[in-house]
């Protein structure tokens, strides 16, 4: 109901409960709806409605599609970045490197070896010569200093075979399963938001108002239809301040209207702490007549009822 709407039916039935209604024991209201509004979370432009107002649906029941292309492009994404979180984690878990790696460090490995016995042989024969006093002091430092780095060289590679045959450390392990959950969270979210592009019944009722049609672009957060259950029609009322203590919540009330074909019954939902009607700051007996609280029923059936209709309202005792 629109505010003006609902401005016009409060002011009326303040002034009729404020008159009492003495004669006939009834009280002046109005039908009202709480709608349930269904959207996607975010803009998009309709493709398709399903529904059309006034149709019945049931919870579950397609209602209109949104574009999703780039939705549909952020699944492809994820779930990409699920299978390379995927992979590096299967890799660090293996016991050990690829055999190709091992191989080519294996081979560097034996030309160390190669060229430390090369090494190991000059160095042996340039001490010969100098403890005979034929070789010279340069030509040994050279000697040390090759045989110094193959020898630095082999260990080398030596310890990055072992590495390689060895598996990753426990904190890499764990560092790549945290990176495949992340990437598994978004791939879940992107998926979440691409089936929310297709949005079907959340409850059963009636299609009260369809906002936007095939091809108009929709706001973030705004609805496309709007649902109004039967469960959630209520009649609204205003009783004077004399008449409040003697409404409790569940109180059956009985509701008429121009074209009911019987009184419906209703309960007492809801008795508002707060006038809807402030009278001058002095409270005589007959300005505190002018107060009135606002209650809410909730009908045992809604057949008949429509949204804005005015309705009487009578207290059962």
């Amino acid at each position: 109901m629109s505010a003006l709407r609902a401005a016009a039916f409060m002011a009326m039935a303040l002034t009729l409960a404020a008159c009492g209604n003495a004669d006939t024991g009834r009280l002046q209201g109005w039908v009202e709806g709480d709608f349930v509004f269904v959207g996607p979370d975010d803009a998009g432009r309709v493709e398709a409605l399903a529904v059309r107002e006034g149709d019945q649906v049931t919870a579950g029941v397609p209602l209109f599609a949104v574009d999703a292309d780039l939705q549909q492009s952020d699944v492809n994404t994820s779930a990409a970045q699920v299978a390379e979180a995927r992979a590096r984690l299967a890799r660090l878990e293996a016991a050990q490197q690829r055999t190709e790696e091992v191989a080519v460090l294996e081979a560097q490995e034996r030309r160390a070896e190669a060229m430390l016995m090369l090494s190991t042989a000059e160095l042996e024969r340039q001490q010969t010569l100098t403890a005979k006093g034929v070789g010279t002091q340069a030509a040994l430092d050279t000697a040390k200093s090759n045989f110094n780095r193959d020898t630095a060289a082999l260990d080398q590679v030596r310890r990055q075979i072992t590495v390689a045959r060895l598996s990753a450390r426990e904190e890499d392990i764990a560092a790549a399963r945290q990176t495949l959950a992340a990437a598994e969270a978004r791939r879940n979210s992107a998926e979440t938001k691409l089936a929310r592009r297709r949005l079907a019944a959340p409850v059963g009722g009636a299609v009260q108002q369809v906002y936007y049609r095939p091809g108009e672009m929709v706001p973030a957060g705004r609805p496309v239809v709007s649902i109004l259950p039967p469960g959630n029609i209520k009649v609204r009322f205003f009783v004077g301040e004399p008449v409040l203590p003697t409404v409790k919540l569940g109180d059956a009330v009985e509701v008429t209207c121009d074209g009911c074909a019987a009184p419906v019954s209703a309960k007492v939902s809801f008795i508002a702490r707060s006038a809807e009607y402030t009278p001058p700051v002095i409270y005589s007996l007959e300005e505190r007549n002018k107060l009135v609280f606002m209650i809410e029923a909730r009908p045992d059936t809604a057949d008949g009822l429509r949204v804005g209709q005015p309705v009487s309202v009578a207290l059962k005792k």
